[in-house]
């Protein structure tokens, strides 16, 4: 029986002992076997070939072999999403629908992670068309938090959250629109980033989605951006952003001018344990001399409500586009909730459709001249696995993203990192935000954060 703790190496570690003679394929056998033993429960995985993850683990061990690595991180074990594109293999989008589309290609950031030598291991779970905030799934059934299976993992990265958690190796890649990096980040205990707009080209770019890393720390999210971070021009969104830092540093934040935002502005209120965490993180700036300044709410509840009613209606779009008999195979959740768009005439969903405008000014209105932006994650911690939402109500706007969505809208980086515990141990995230393309900075702020966070620092060995 192999060990398993070669896959819960971290990326750096895994590239010193690569450099001075680990072989690759030792670290793809225990990533595997700690795949297998999980994954009964979890059901993280998506899409999962042992022998491709074989041969491509003994692909990297030639290279090394023979003294040339394609990056320091060849052979390093990573997850991607599977709504980003892999040549040849089908992007059902989390919906049980048949014949699901083949990728033509992939995705610039699988192009990147190939180019690197890093070695993938398979796709990660979602829920349907990516509209929940779990893992409940038409095509996967659920899937479930690593720390705890009766929990939801978060969504919709719901398995790149659980299989981060799980050490299914060190590097998992994500994507968001609303919220969906940070929210597993938050209920898994994970560090995550919403990179800034354009900043890891997309094949399929949309207003306010981006995709970015999930890991057990800040320094993964930092060795990872480093990779998946360059311009590609299959994305017209992507830009070239000035060359940051990805192994920048914060020795203390007391230069730092930092908003505090303790309540989003609508959505549901902030849970009595996730608001004494977010306390304790915002005291350990206020120590450290950072210059702390209260921010009003500014996520209106009739832009939230107009966004959501926007996202029905898309989705109601590619509803109704299906026959009868395919309608009915959409998780009935995501069925009724994009029925709602349905309501919307055309001056309507104009108006919705403005409310991302709407949502990006305020936001960065709100957050102007200040270096970063404190606040919860989400109002609650993690809920039942078995529950496609926090509020289980189709019928209402998405009350638990209030806080992360205005930084799709607004294109700025955030990033989480956990912050605490709930009285009966359900992790709690910090989300810390900054000014476009100021990502690195955002990194640094957050690493400076995970090493004095002390008491909130998760205990990964705990983890099944």
């Amino acid at each position: 029986m192999l060990t398993t703790s070669l896959a819960s190496r971290t990326s750096a570690e895994l590239s010193q002992a690569y450099a001075e003679g680990l072989d690759p394929r030792e670290v793809a056998e225990a990533v595997i076997e700690r795949v297998q033993e999980r994954e009964p429960v979890l059901n993280a995985l998506y899409l999962f070939d042992p022998e491709q993850v074989r041969a491509d683990a003994a692909a990297s061990a030639r290279r090394w072999a023979a003294g040339a690595p394609l990056s320091r991180w060849d052979g390093v074990p990573a997850t991607v999403k599977e709504n980003v594109w892999r040549k040849g293999r089908p992007a059902p989008s989390g919906t049980a629908l048949p014949e699901p589309p083949l990728a033509p290609s992939n995705a610039p950031i699988v192009d990147r992670l190939e180019e690197a030598g890093v070695v993938i291991v398979g796709s990660t779970t979602m829920p349907d068309w990516g509209m929940l905030s779990s893992g409940v799934s038409s095509l996967h059934g659920i899937s479930r938090n690593a720390w705890d299976p009766t929990l939801t993992t978060g969504g919709s990265s719901a398995g790149a959250g659980a299989a981060a958690a799980a050490g299914y190796g060190p590097w998992h890649v994500g994507t968001d629109i609303g919220g969906s990096i940070r929210l597993p980040g938050s209920w898994a205990g994970l560090a995550t980033l919403k990179p800034s707009d354009g900043l890891v080209p997309l094949h399929a770019p949309y207003k306010g989605r981006v995709a970015g890393p999930m890991a057990r720390s800040v320094a993964e999210l930092q060795a990872m951006m480093s990779v998946i971070a360059t311009p590609d021009p299959r994305d017209y969104l992507s830009r070239a952003y000035s060359p940051m830092n990805w192994a920048a540093r914060l020795a203390e934040p007391s230069h730092l001018r930092v908003a505090v935002q303790r309540e989003a502005g609508s959505g549901a209120p902030v849970e009595p344990d996730v608001a004494a965490a977010f306390e304790r993180a915002v005291g350990l700036f206020a120590g450290a001399g950072a210059r702390l300044e209260e921010v009003a709410p500014f996520m209106p509840a009739e832009a939230l409500a107009g966004l959501d009613g926007f996202w029905r209606t898309r989705s109601w779009n590619d509803l109704q586009a299906l026959p009868p008999e395919q309608q009915e195979l959409v998780l009935p959740y995501i069925a009724r909730w994009a029925r709602g768009g349905a309501q919307y005439d055309g001056a309507a969903t104009i108006r919705n459709f403005d409310r991302q405008a709407q949502i990006a000014q305020v936001t960065r209105a709100a957050t102007d001249g200040f270096d970063l932006v404190l606040s919860p994650v989400a109002p609650m911690a993690a809920f039942p696995a078995e529950r496609p939402m926090p509020i289980d109500d189709p019928d209402q706007p998405m009350a638990h993203i209030s806080f992360t969505l205005p930084y799709n809208m607004s294109g700025q980086p955030a990033a989480t990192v956990n912050c605490g515990f709930t009285a009966d141990g359900r992790t709690i995230g910090l989300q810390i935000a900054g000014p476009i393309g100021a990502d690195d900075a955002v990194l640094a702020a957050a690493a400076w954060f995970e090493s004095v966070r002390e008491q909130a620092t998760p205990d990964w060995s705990l983890v099944p």
